[in-house]
Formats: C-alpha cells, sequence, structure tokens
C-alpha cells in the first residue's frame, strides 16, 4: 500500500473516491491538488522506510 502511495497516489484517490458517495456533494471536486499529491508520496516513502525498518530490526 505503501509503495502504491509513492508511486500512484491517484490510483489511491480514484478507489477512495466511492466512498465518498453520501458524503459528499461532489466526490470529483475533492481530487487533492499537487500539492496533495506530493504530501501523500511523502507520506508513503515514511509507511515504506517504517516497514523495511521493521523487518530489519526483526531479523
Amino acid at each position: 500500500m505503501g509503495l502504491v502511495q509513492v508511486i500512484r497516489p491517484q490510483l489511491l484517490w480514484k478507489m477512495n473516491r466511492s466512498l465518498q458517495r453520501g458524503w459528499v456533494k461532489n466526490p470529483d471536486a475533492t481530487e487533492p491538488t499537487r500539492k496533495g499529491y506530493t504530501m501523500d508520496r511523502a507520506i508513503g516513502v515514511l509507511v515504506v522506510a517504517f516497514v523495511i525498518w521493521m523487518l530489519v530490526r526483526q531479523f
């Protein structure tokens, strides 16, 4: 999941867009900006780094 967030954060938004129906008037209007996708990528890098650190520490 973290790799998808780093490589294609738009894919995660598209998958979760259907969950917004009923909560948001226009789900297509809630797509993040370029800065939002950059932030998603940064968080994805942190998640991947944390998972790698956990795996290395375990072995």
